[in-house]
C-alpha cells in the first residue's frame, strides 16, 4: 500500500486551493431552480481531470473500504470483509488498528460506516448475527501504534440484510449522533414508526433519544427510506441525504424532522400528498450515491454503479456536474481532510466491480 509521494508536508498537503478550484469548475447545465429535476445519465458535461488538477493517490491496495475519518488529524479507514480498521501513514502504508468483533459480512452488510466525536471517540456501525449496531471506542496510542479500547454498544437490533442496509453515521451540527437504515430488504418497516429500518436515526453521542426529536421517545428523525447512505450539511444547517432506489430512481433529499420520503408507496418525484419529494434524481445506472460530504457551498457525493465523483450547488441542489466519470470505477465515500482538501475511495473489490492492480484506493483532488 503505496502513495505517490511519502513526505510528511506531502500527506496532508493537498491545498485549500484545489476544493475551491474544483467548486469554481461546476457548472449547471440546467436552469437555475430549486423545484426537483432528475436525469438519467449524470447532468453536466463531463469535466476532464486535468480541469480540476487531477488526482492524487493516497493509498492504495484496500479491500473493500467503506468509510474514511480523521482522528487527530490520522485517516482511519474501515474495510466491510475484513473487519478491519487501519490508520494510514504519511507514506500511504497501512496497519490495523483493531479488527471489530462480531461483525456478519454478507452482500452489502459487514464494518461500514464510522465518525468521530469532539473528544476523539471512534463509532462504526456494524452489522452483526442479531441486526445492525452501532459501537464506540477509545483510541489510545500515538500515529503508527493507534489501538482501540473496548466497544461500548450505542445501539443494537437495527434490521439487517445482505442488501438495503444503509450503514453511514455521522455527527451533525447540533452535536446528535444521525444514522442510516436500510428496509432490509422488508418494504413495509419504512412506513413502521416503530421499527428502525428504512430511516434516519438521531440520537445524542450515548444512544440516547433526545427530548426534541420528533416523534416521542423514538430515535426516528425521518422515514419511508429504501437505502440511505450519505449524510451532509450545509452551512445553514441544511440536512441532506442520498439514497439508493429500487430500479427507477435514486434520489438526493433535503431531510426535515418527521418527513416521510415515501418508500414504498413512491419512488423519486411524485408531487403526492404527504410524501417529501428529493431535490433531484437519477436513474440508478447513472448513480447508485453512496458517501457525501459538503465544502464550500457544495455538496460532493460518490457514485457506485455511475463511477463518477458528482458535485451539486447547495444553492440549487436540482442541478450537478460529474467529475472523474468511470476513470477510478466505483466510488463507495468522499469526505474533507483536515487542510480542505477532498478525499475520495473506490469501492471495486466490494465483489460488484473490476479491480485493477491498485485497487482498492484512497485519491484526493489535487491543483
Amino acid at each position: 500500500m503505496t502513495r505517490s509521494r511519502s513526505s510528511a508536508a506531502a500527506f496532508l498537503g493537498v491545498s485549500l486551493s484545489a476544493s475551491i478550484l474544483l467548486a469554481s469548475c461546476t457548472t449547471a447545465t440546467q436552469p437555475s431552480s430549486l423545484s426537483p429535476t432528475s436525469s438519467s445519465m449524470v447532468q453536466g458535461s463531463q469535466v476532464p481531470p486535468s480541469g480540476l488538477g487531477g488526482a492524487e493517490t493516497m493509498a492504495t491496495g484496500l479491500a473493500a473500504p467503506w468509510s474514511v475519518v480523521f482522528h487527530n488529524g490520522t485517516p482511519l479507514v474501515s474495510e466491510r470483509d475484513s473487519s478491519r480498521i487501519l490508520e494510514l501513514a504519511e507514506d500511504g502504508t497501512a496497519r490495523a488498528v483493531g479488527t471489530i468483533e462480531g461483525v456478519e459480512a454478507a452482500g452489502e452488510g459487514g464494518l461500514l460506516g464510522m465518525a468521530v466525536d469532539e473528544q476523539g471517540r471512534l463509532y462504526v456501525y456494524l452489522t452483526t448475527a442479531e441486526g445492525n449496531r452501532i459501537e464506540r471506542f477509545t483510541i489510545t496510542g500515538e500515529p503508527g501504534s493507534l489501538a482501540l479500547g473496548h466497544a461500548e454498544t450505542i445501539l443494537e437490533k437495527v434490521p439487517s440484510a445482505s442488501n438495503h442496509n444503509g450503514g453511514r453515521i455521522a455527527f451533525g451540527p447540533d452535536g446528535m449522533l444521525y444514522a442510516t437504515t436500510g428496509d432490509a430488504g422488508q418494504r413495509n418497516l419504512a412506513q413502521d414508526l416503530d421499527s428502525l429500518g428504512g430511516k434516519i436515526l438521531r440520537m445524542t453521542p450515548d444512544g440516547d433519544v433526545p427530548q426534541d426529536n420528533p416523534f416521542s421517545g423514538s430515535l426516528v428523525y425521518s422515514y419511508g427510506h429504501r437505502n440511505p447512505q450519505g449524510l451532509a450539511w450545509a452551512a445553514d444547517g441544511t440536512m441532506f441525504a442520498t439514497e439508493f432506489g429500487q430500479n427507477t430512481w435514486d434520489e438526493l433529499n433535503v431531510i426535515t424532522a418527521g418527513a416521510n420520503y415515501g418508500w414504498p408507496m413512491v419512488e423519486g418525484i411524485a408531487t403526492a400528498e404527504g410524501f417529501a419529494d428529493p431535490v433531484q434524481q437519477w436513474a440508478p445506472e447513472g448513480a447508485s450515491p453512496s458517501g457525501m460530504t459538503q465544502l464550500d457551498g457544495m455538496l460532493y457525493i460518490a457514485n457506485l454503479r455511475g463511477q463518477v465523483l458528482r458535485a451539486v450547488p447547495v444553492a440549487d441542489p436540482s442541478t450537478s456536474t460529474g467529475y472523474f466519470s468511470a476513470e477510478f470505477g466505483r466510488l463507495r465515500d468522499v469526505t474533507v481532510a483536515p487542510d480542505g482538501a477532498l478525499w475520495f475511495l473506490t469501492n471495486n473489490t466490494d465483489g460488484r466491480g473490476n479491480p485493477s492492480a491498485e485497487d482498492d484506493r484512497i485519491l484526493a483532488v489535487v491543483p
